[in-house]
């Protein structure tokens, strides 16, 4: 008796138009994310009061007769403390899907984990530079309005930064660059550099203890730094720690003598969070999710 012959399956195929995924649609879906969750809401509303609150309150109990400071320095204090949120949001923005193990259908959905991963950087980099640039805008029109156009105080009190037009205070366009875009793109990689720490731990805990940490403890380290010996070393740890970057940026340096304009903190902070972006692509390649 022969065999019987088996029939070829048949062969379907979908009437509707496909097209291919691309970087478009995965920095749409984590646009989608991002703007939809609480913890962005929360902590981007906690940093816009942070910085713009505390600047009302020191232009508010600061009315001098005569400027002695930057016009625009006095925006950093807000800035020291909103970078804090910044850093907590970009730690959530990737920790809080393994911690609710949505994160299985994010690579289900998008296996190029590569592809993920940039579309997460990507649109919390614009996100938070774009909300911390317009902030530090606001607060250096405030400051410009208050303390710019006033006499300045006796030469031996004056900061040597201090730009003085026609006997009155003013801002040149370098502070005014420092203070905003500068401090935005400060405060967004650092965010970024936490996006990546949070990829690397896979804990938000772990993660934002860990940021926190390489943002204070450099220059608390510092402050306990009193021997003679160990002078070059409290000084490099107090010129590129965060809270100096920033002060630097609004024309205000820790040290006296540093750098004033704070490029060289931005150009090493740009560098270690690339290093920290290329470890967590290597990690996120290796591992099961």
């Amino acid at each position: 008796m022969t065999a019987p012959v088996p029939l070829p399956a048949p062969q379907f195929s979908s009437t509707l138009p496909t097209a291919g995924t691309h970087l478009g649609h995965a920095l749409k879906s984590e646009w989608t994310k991002i703007r939809t969750v609480r913890s962005t809401l929360w902590t981007l509303g906690v940093m816009l009061v942070l910085i713009l609150g505390i600047n009302l309150l020191v232009v508010g109990l600061s009315s001098p007769e005569r400027v002695t400071e930057p016009v625009l320095a006095f925006g950093l204090f807000g800035v020291l403390l909103g970078q804090l949120c910044v850093m907590t949001l970009g730690v959530l923005v990737i920790s809080s899907e393994y911690g609710t193990g949505m994160i299985r259908t994010t690579l289900t959905v998008c296996p190029r984990r590569g592809r993920v991963l940039t579309a997460k950087a990507i649109v919390f980099f614009a996100l938070t530079f774009t909300v911390t640039t317009v902030a530090c805008a606001l607060t250096a029109l405030m400051n410009d309005a208050a303390f710019g156009g006033k006499p300045v105080g006796e030469p031996d009190f004056v900061s040597a930064r201090l730009v003085v037009e026609d006997g009155l205070s003013a801002a040149e366009g370098g502070q005014w660059l420092g203070a905003t875009v500068g401090v935005g793109l400060y405060v967004a990689l650092l965010g970024l550099l936490s996006l990546a720490v949070g990829a690397l731990l896979r804990h938000s805990a772990g993660a934002i203890t860990t940021m926190m940490g390489l943002v204070l403890l450099p220059l608390i380290i510092a402050i306990f730094m009193q021997s003679e010996n160990l002078r070059t070393v409290q000084e490099k740890l107090i010129e590129y720690s965060s809270p100096n970057a920033i002060a630097s940026l609004h024309q205000m340096p820790m040290l006296g003598d540093g750098d004033a304009d704070g490029v060289r903190q931005l150009v090493l902070l740009a560098i270690v969070t690339a290093a920290a972006l290329g470890a967590a692509y290597a990690a996120l390649a290796k591992r099961d999710v």
